[in-house]
Parts: C-alpha cells; structure tokens; sequence
C-alpha cells in the first residue's frame, strides 16, 4: 500500500510539473540568464580590483547567505558525507566556483579574445561525456540535434556569419589553456552538482556548500598571489563599487545559483549544459543595451536557435512526463 502512495505521489508531481509549474530546464536557463548581466558588474570591478580579489570578495558576501543556510539545512547531510559527496562537493567549489572563474577572467589578459570564446563551446562536450560515464545518463534520439543547433547558435552569437579573425598561433597561447581549463571544470560542476542532487542533497545546502567551501582555496590563492588593493577615490566612487560588489554577488551570483540548482533537480545533466547557452544570448543582449554594441543579422539568428532549443528540449522533458503519468 505505501508503494502505492508513492507512485501516485510521483505521478501528481509529474503532472503538476508538465501543466502547472516550470521546467527545470527553465530553471536552469533562467539562472543562465542572470549570469548575462556579470559583465555589466565585472567590468567595472575589474578597474579596482584583481580577478582573484573580486571573487574572493564576492565569495565572502555569499557566506551571508550559506552560513545561515547551512545552519538551517545541516540535518540533511545526516549520514550523506561519503567519499564521493565530499569529492563533488570540493569538484563544484574548487574547480567550478574558484579556479574556473580565476582561470576565465585571466584569460582575456594573455590572448585572443575570439580564441577563448570559441574554446568555451567545448563546455557541452566535457559535461555529456562525463554525464555518460558518471551518471550513466542515456542520450534521447534527438539530443545531437538539439547540441547541433544550440552550438551553431553560440558560434553566430559570438561571431556572427564571418570567421573568427585569428591565426592557429592563437589557438597554442596560454590565454586558451586557461579557458579550457574553465570549460572543462564548469561542464564538470554540472554533472557533480546533478550527482549531488541525486543523493538527495537539498539545492540550498548545495548552493551554500559550493560558496562556503571556496573560500579557503580563494584565501591561497590570494595570499601567494601578493596581489596589492588598489582601491582608492571619493566617497561616491567608493560607494559605486560597493553596490557593484553586492549586486555581483548576490544576483549574478547567488540568485542565479539558486535558480540553476533547483532546474538541475529535475534536469538531466546533459540538458543542462544546453540550457546554460542562454548566457551568451544574454551576454549579447547586455552588450547592445548597455554598451551600445550593434547585434548584427548573425547574432540574432544565433539568439533564435539557442531559444529555439530550449522549447524543444522543454517540450521534449514535458513529452517524456506525459508517456510516463499515462
């Protein structure tokens, strides 16, 4: 009889989730979205501080959040502190919330921009490959398609209908290193963070873990970098960059972690890795109304596509539920 209640306990949540609520795709592409609006915050910062200063900042405004949070959810890590939780857990924190970040920013300061951007639509692949061996994840018959169309849209979003302007010198520069190393470690952060949430770890007490569990590798890396403060002006300047520095972390940053988390509950991983593509077309929609960058005919053939893909993957999962509740 229990099992009973189970299964129509399960059914009422597929149900809710195919007619009434959003999908965790949505979710996903929604905490995609606000990450867009980093640039507006990161580039300003970027005058005062070092990369590694403002995430080390930022990551110290987030314990205001993971601290309590963690208080509050502490009995849910009862008895799910095995080996291979703790390794996830310093995975998404180390790799996706420090090093990736440090390595990503430092990029830009050694080499071709175009170069680096172009490395970053390999972030899909490092994520489903490790989907496949770690979570054992099948891919759906349509799911090369779906990749297929959502990289072309992330190439014309970057690029437009032209080629990138840069030499196979570029492509050998340790700027493309570094934003390998970040691809890699996001599309990994993906599929621990997946793994997490299948060991039934709540998405707040993953969210905070991933902040809070940072801040010592952060501490390091600063420290041995011997990276003076340069932050020096008026009171209004320095008034400026502190608004910067909370609305960098709490939304952009916090908020967008939320929301990626809850969507990765009820995503599977390679899904995911696709519906973090709203970024860039976000990312170009910032630089048109912010900075005043032209979107040319490419770019918003490429933000279609990527949009495109998202319903299709949404009314893909929403097909799924349905043949699954009847």
């Amino acid at each position: 009889m229990e099992d009973v209640f189970k299964i129509g306990s399960q059914r009422r949540n597929a149900i809710l989730t195919r007619s009434g609520g959003i999908s965790g795709v949505w979710y996903v592409a929604l905490g995609a979205t606000l990450w867009g609006l980093d640039p507006l915050f990161r580039i300003l910062l970027l005058k005062s501080f070092t990369s590694a200063q403002i995430v080390f900042i930022e990551h110290l405004l987030l314990a205001c959040y993971a601290l309590p949070a963690m208080v509050k959810y502490r009995k849910t890590l009862s008895g799910k502190l095995s080996l291979a939780v703790i390794g996830a857990l310093l995975f998404i924190s180390w790799g996706g919330s420090a090093i990736a970040t440090i390595a990503f920013t430092a990029a830009f300061s050694y080499g071709n921009a175009n170069a680096i951007l172009l490395l970053q639509k390999l972030q899909p692949l490092f994520a489903i490959i490790l989907a496949r061996v770690m979570l054992k994840e099948t891919l759906p018959s349509k799911f090369f398609a779906y990749i297929a169309v959502a990289l072309m849209g992330t190439y014309l979003l970057t690029f437009g209908f032209s080629l990138p302007e840069l030499g196979f010198k570029d492509l050998g520069t340790i700027s493309c290193l570094f934003s390998i190393v970040a691809a890699g470690l996001w599309g990994g952060s993906t599929v621990m963070g997946k793994f997490l949430l299948q060991k039934k770890l709540d998405f707040p007490i993953v969210t905070s873990l991933r902040f809070l569990l940072a801040i010592p590798l952060l501490t390091v890396v600063l420290l041995t970098s011997n990276d003076e403060w340069h932050v020096t002006g008026t009171s209004g300047g320095l008034m400026l960059i502190a608004v910067n520095l909370l609305f960098q972390a709490f939304f952009p940053g916090l908020l967008s972690m939320l929301l990626y988390y809850k969507g990765l509950t009820s995503t599977k991983a390679f899904f995911a890795t696709l519906a973090e593509l709203a970024f860039p077309a976000v990312g170009v929609c910032m630089n048109w109304l912010v900075f005043g960058q032209k979107v040319t005919t490419g770019q918003l053939t490429g933000f279609i596509l990527i949009w495109l893909t998202l319903w299709m993957m949404n009314r893909s999962q929403n097909k799924t539920q349905a043949a699954w509740v009847s």
